[in-house]
């Protein structure tokens, strides 16, 4: 066995240029590798088995990866470096020139560390950043990946893409987070009708479809506002459904404004605009407005101090 070894050492000194030091230390660190692998292994079937919930085993296996990947990197700077402290002595000579070559992967360091400690948000949110818009399915050292939603898809749906983010675009773009704090949305639908439809009934009946599909209750609204406001400075003073009325060119626009889950947006959306169309196939004095081109004659149609016909008489022959 002495002879096998001996030979082993002289071979790498021969060829590697590795003395017996040194393939010590490489031993050791081998030794150590497949030591915490088999340790992570071990613990990862051991929670897996016990805890069915998805969310909750991804983020102990993530918490497994970070511990394990700590004590190796501590393990190899005792191995090869002889202790932290002439490890760090070495370090303090390089770091001005990590510090430029390594710039992107440290502020991308630096993000995780924010991610994770500030957590602005966190795995299964919906968020938007710089334009890009998803949910958080995963959150690493460099970048988090999101499912893409939009895009060429509407109203939210996902496309099934999945995009990658540096960590560090979140100290240099604003983020927005659709299910933090407050966990719903508010959303609008715009319905025109005609100038001569009776838009109070019009506006009647979409109040009671909007009330119908709320997505919450008052009581329950009200708890979401208090919880919210813990954390942040959040207060709404209407949260149920409401209808505004606005005109336009080619009629009067009533938009129904209420509350609905980011992730059901279109669904929601779906099953109202159904209901108004039946509701309004039911009504005589109610028709959708549309963009036309109409001619009015003032002396004919107008009132009678504008110029137009006096009342119960003919119009005014020219």
């Amino acid at each position: 066995m002495d002879a096998i070894i001996d030979s082993i050492v002289d071979w790498s000194q021969k060829v590697l240029g590795l003395g017996p030091a040194h393939l010590e230390d490489l031993a050791l660190t081998v030794g150590a590798w497949v030591l915490l692998v088999l340790a992570r292994l071990t613990a990862r079937r051991l929670f897996e088995h016990r805890m069915k919930d998805v969310q909750r085993r991804y983020v102990i296996n993530k918490t497994f990866n970070y511990v394990f990947g700590i004590i190796f990197v501590i393990a190899i700077i005792s191995i090869w470096f002889g202790g932290l402290t002439s490890w760090s002595a070495y370090l303090g000579l390089v770091s001005a020139g990590l510090a430029i070559a390594l710039q992107d992967p440290l502020v991308n360091l630096a993000g995780w560390l924010f991610l994770s400690v500030r957590k602005p948000f966190t795995v299964g949110d919906r968020i938007e950043i710089s334009g890009q818009r998803g949910d958080v399915i995963d959150i690493r050292l460099f970048q988090f990946s999101l499912i893409e939603i939009g895009n060429w898809v509407d109203a939210d749906q996902s496309t099934g893409r999945i995009i990658h983010v540096p960590n560090g675009w979140v100290f240099k773009h604003n983020l927005a987070n659709y299910t933090s704090g407050f966990r719903f949305i508010w959303d609008e639908i715009a319905v025109m009708v005609t100038f001569e439809s009776d838009w109070r009934k019009a506006k009647e009946i979409l109040g009671g479809i909007a009330t119908k599909h709320a997505a919450i209750k008052d009581e329950e609204a009200l708890e979401q506002v208090r919880r919210a406001s813990r954390k942040y400075m959040i207060f709404f003073q209407h949260l149920s459904p409401i209808v505004w009325t606005s005109v336009a060119d080619s009629g009067v626009v009533l938009t129904m404004r209420y509350i609905c889950e980011p992730r059901r947006r279109r669904s929601t959306s779906t099953v109202i605009w159904e209901d108004i169309l039946t509701a309004f196939a039911a009504e005589e004095s109610i028709d959708f407005a549309y963009p036309t081109t109409r001619f009015y004659h003032n002396r004919i149609e107008g009132k009678p101090g504008s110029g137009g016909p006096p009342p119960g008489g003919e119009p005014p022959v020219e």
